[in-house]
C-alpha cells in the first residue's frame, strides 16, 4: 500500500513531533502528510522528513480523502474530532484516554494484541504510556504462565504531561540552584509552578493524576483497567501506585507479579528476551536515560518474589514519548498495510 494520506492531529505536541519523525524513519508510505492542531498554531510551517508542511486548525480541516488519522490532541478533542474522521473514511489511532475503555474500541500495545486492531469500527486507541511499557515485559509471562495479580508503582517522567511539563521541571532545577543548602537544610522558597501542584524539580511527587476515587488518580486506575483490558482478564488483581519523578523521558515501572503457574527469573527473562520490541539488561539496570531516544521497553532485575513463591519482580523502563505514544500509535497503523 502506498500514496496514503496520513493526517497527525495535535502535530505540534510532544508526542506529535515525535510522531513526525517516526514517520520518516519507519520509511511509512505517505503520500500526503497532513499536520492539524489547535487554531493558534494553524498556519505554522513546521519541518518533517515530508518536506515543509502548514498547520491546519483542526476545528475548520476537512478530513475527506484522509487515509490514517494519529490523533494527541487530548481526549476533549478526540472525543469531539475523531468520529468525524472516522465516519469519513480514516483508521483513527488515538493516543488520549477518551476511548480506550469503550467496549467497542479496541485497546492496542502492538507487538502483544495485534489481532485486537482489526475488531475495530473506525477508531482503535493507544493505551496509557505507563500501561504500555508495563505490558511489554508482562505479556510474554502472561502468555506462558496466566497472569493473576500484580503490585506495580510507576515512576513518570514529567513529558508524559507535555512540553511545559518539560519547561517547569527544567526551570524549577535552575531556581533551586540558586539556594542548594535550602535542599539539606530546609527553608526553600516555593518555585513558580502551573503544571504540578508541588515542585518537580529536585523533588518526587507520589501522585501523577487527578484523583477520581478512593484516594487513587486517574493514572492508577488507567494502569488497572487497561491491563485488564490488553491481556484479557476481567479479574486481574492490580495495586497500583503512580509517582511523578524529576526525569525528561523515559517512564519506569516497578513490579510484583503472580500467576496460575510458577515462573523462575530465568524462565521469566528467556519469554521476555525472546518477545519483540523488548531486551533483558541482565548485567546492568536500565534507567530513563537509556531508553530515551529508543524503541525497545527495557527490563532488569528480574527476581523471584520474596513472600509468596512462584512470582517474578522486575524492573521496566521505555521511552513514554516512543513506544509509549507515538511508536505504539504508528506501529498500529502499520497493520493495516
Amino acid at each position: 500500500m502506498s500514496d496514503l494520506t496520513v493526517a497527525v492531529v495535535g502535530a505540534t505536541g510532544a508526542v506529535g513531533r515525535v510522531m513526525r519523525d517516526i514517520l520518516a524513519e519507519r520509511s511509512f508510505p505517505v503520500g500526503e502528510l497532513r499536520l492539524m492542531a489547535s487554531e493558534r498554531s494553524a498556519g505554522t510551517v513546521l519541518s518533517t522528513g515530508f518536506g515543509g508542511i502548514e498547520v491546519e486548525d483542526l476545528a475548520t480541516a476537512d478530513p475527506t480523502g484522509v487515509d490514517i488519522a494519529l490523533f494527541s490532541a487530548g481526549g476533549d478533542r478526540s472525543r469531539e474530532y475523531a468520529p468525524k474522521f472516522a465516519e469519513a473514511g480514516a483508521i483513527v489511532v488515538d493516543n488520549s484516554s477518551a476511548f480506550r475503555m469503550d467496549p467497542e474500541v479496541p485497546l492496542v500495545v502492538a507487538d502483544v494484541n495485534n489481532e485486537d486492531a482489526f475488531k475495530h469500527n473506525g477508531i482503535i486507541a493507544n493505551p496509557n504510556c505507563t500501561t504500555m511499557v508495563l505490558m511489554m515485559a508482562v505479556a510474554p509471562l502472561h502468555r506462558a504462565a496466566g497472569l493473576e495479580g500484580m503490585v506495580a508503582m510507576s515512576y513518570q517522567s514529567v513529558s508524559g504531561t507535555g512540553n511545559s511539563a518539560i519547561t517547569e521541571l527544567r526551570e524549577q532545577v535552575d531556581w533551586f540552584a540558586k539556594t542548594p543548602r535550602a535542599l539539606i537544610d530546609g527553608g526553600w522558597e516555593e518555585p513558580h509552578h502551573t503544571v504540578f501542584t508541588r515542585p518537580i524539580g529536585w523533588n518526587v511527587l507520589a501522585f501523577a493524576g487527578n484523583e477520581v476515587e478512593n484516594g487513587y488518580t486517574d493514572e492508577e486506575m488507567k494502569l488497572q483497567n487497561e491491563s485488564r483490558k490488553i491481556l484479557d482478564v476481567p479479574n486481574l488483581l492490580v495495586e497500583p501506585t503512580c509517582v511523578r519523578v524529576p526525569t525528561v523521558v523515559g517512564h519506569g515501572i516497578a513490579a510484583s507479579l503472580w500467576f496460575r503457574d510458577p515462573v523462575t527469573p530465568e524462565q521469566a527473562a528467556k519469554l521476555i528476551d525472546e518477545a519483540p520490541g523488548v531486551q533483558v539488561w541482565a548485567d546492568k539496570t536500565a534507567t530513563p536515560l537509556d531508553s530515551a531516544g529508543i524503541d525497545d521497553v527495557l527490563v532488569s532485575r528480574i527476581r523471584p518474589t520474596l513472600g509468596e513463591s512462584g512470582g517474578i519482580s522486575l524492573w521496566a523502563v521505555g521511552d513514554n514519548l516512543r513506544k509509549g505514544a507515538a511508536l505504539n500509535t504508528i506501529q498500529i497503523a502499520e497493520l493495516f498495510l
